[in-house]
């Protein structure tokens, strides 16, 4: 039996926390079960290393650099202390992290020098994170007397093409990589979030990519099951920093953990479950500091419940874009010229709805994305602001609101319920929120829509208490 093992930052977020993991471990593989962990960086790290990347674009005074590594070697040595009893593996690892140490403060010195930060040196500027916390991992596991190795993403087989900063994989050589240790009984402990071109250049699968590095493995080894171990203790039926009575979800479908993700639920990375699904292989997410708490397990089976909606998932710091004209009108190939403008620019859309007089086209996308957008957008259509319908532009006008965020209702139950839009919207209604834009995806499981952020806490409790803690 297979089992693929996903640790979170805040699960290694420190020596001790990294030994609580090791001894997780080992008393897996004591079960006679082949275990591969994949590991992501240290919390905080992963963030520190953007933080000192973007900073070496500018900085003149290479004591600052100096400063962050000296941060990161104590960090890391003080795991190493916390985490490793045996002073022979702990001289191993520190052999190992002193090295990955120069080669970032080398990389930093040059990216420092020459003012230049392409998405290359980003990638691998980044990867550093797993690459640190992963072979204190595998020493701390070698300590409780397992026989361990650390693994990049690229050496467990991991191959992507080269969009650096959110990679595609190419290949998965997985089972040849990984097969043969397990067989002597080695548990590897291989890097999440990174992989390896076909040259040899390391490339990053994108915030989160941690968990989608395990589906992967997962995957490539057909593996029997596939553990998230985060800081919560499984998937919860809203935020418990909204709703304080969230519950804890026992099961989901794919289906529904897909929705769950894409629209906020920061549990499980979206592409997570692609490759899970495909195979068949449940996932179950469970809470490092309670491992005796069942948490979520995420199957293909549709378990209804009593109630119609399983969950309520927030997305905050976005803005709904409304794009107006008559222009629009009958005019084919106006959609997939503004999908096409925006893509150039690399902005994804989460939500989209298109009014049935075909004379608007509103669109969600991240806060951060709006001054892209707008130039996406002029670029293709040309000056939106000239508002007279005499100029013959498709696009009349184009208006931005930044205060908003998404509210998703999901729920496998939805599909085919009658009235179940009515009662949601009542709800939403009954919380004093306006609805600004509204979008069902076609599987039926989950009912999108966008309101004033300012009414987010009042309409996710009315919510809450009518579909899942008084239901009928």
């Amino acid at each position: 039996m297979v089992t693929v093992m996903k640790f979170g930052g805040t699960s290694v977020g420190s020596g001790e926390r990294i030994r609580h993991v090791a001894n997780i471990v080992v008393n897996r593989k004591k079960e006679d079960k082949d275990v591969v962990v994949v590991v992501s960086a240290m919390s905080e790290v992963t963030n520190a290393l953007i933080e000192i990347s973007q900073q070496a674009l500018n900085i003149r005074d290479i004591d600052k650099i100096s400063d962050f590594i000296n941060f990161i070697k104590e960090k890391h040595y003080k795991a190493i202390e916390e985490s490793i009893k045996s002073e022979i593996i702990k001289k191993d690892v520190k052999k190992i992290i002193d090295s990955r140490i120069d080669e970032l403060e080398k990389v930093l010195i040059g990216v420092a020098y020459l003012g230049e930060l392409t998405p290359k040196s980003r990638d691998y500027i980044l990867s550093f994170g797993e690459r640190l916390s992963s072979p204190i991992l595998a020493g701390s596991i070698r300590d409780l007397g397992e026989k361990s190795i650390a693994l990049e993403g690229g050496e467990a087989g991991i191959i992507t093409d080269d969009n650096f900063g959110n990679a595609r994989v190419k290949k998965l050589k997985v089972k040849e990589c990984l097969t043969p240790l397990l067989k002597e009984g080695i548990i590897p402990v291989v890097t999440g979030f990174i992989g390896v071109t076909e040259e040899g250049n390391i490339t990053t699968l994108g915030r989160g990519g941690s968990d989608y590095s395990a589906a992967l493995i997962g995957y490539g080894l057909d593996a029997d099951i596939i553990e998230i171990w985060t800081d919560v203790s499984g998937v919860y039926t809203t935020d418990p920093k909204l709703v304080p009575t969230a519950k804890r979800i026992p099961k989901l479908s794919y289906i529904e953990a897909m929705e769950l993700a894409y629209f906020g639920a920061k549990v499980l990375h979206p592409r997570t479950i692609e490759p899970a699904m495909e195979k068949g292989i449940p996932i179950l997410v469970k809470n490092t500091f309670e491992p005796e708490n069942e948490g979520t397990l995420i199957t293909n089976d549709i378990e209804m419940s009593d109630n119609i909606v399983k969950a309520i998932t927030t997305i905050k710091n976005v803005a709904l874009i409304n794009i107006f004209g008559a222009g629009m009108v009958g005019v084919s190939g106006t959609s997939a010229r503004i999908f096409k403008a925006l893509g150039k620019y690399n902005v994804n859309v989460i939500l989209i709805s298109q009014g049935s007089s075909e004379t608007n086209i509103s669109i969600v996308i991240s806060e951060e994305d709006v001054d892209k957008a707008l130039k996406a957008l002029k670029e293709e259509f040309g000056d939106f602001g000239k508002k007279s319908f005499l100029n013959n532009n498709l696009i009349r006008d184009v208006m931005v609101d930044k205060d908003v965020c998404v509210v998703s209702v999901v729920g496998a139950g939805m599909k085919g319920a009658k009235g179940i839009a009515g009662k949601i919207f009542t709800a939403v209604s009954e919380s004093g929120a306006n609805i600004k834009m509204i979008a069902q995806g076609s599987s039926e499981v989950n009912i999108s829509f966008v309101i004033d952020e300012k009414d987010l806490i009042n309409c996710v409790r009315k919510l809450h208490e009518k579909f899942i803690e008084k239901p009928n």
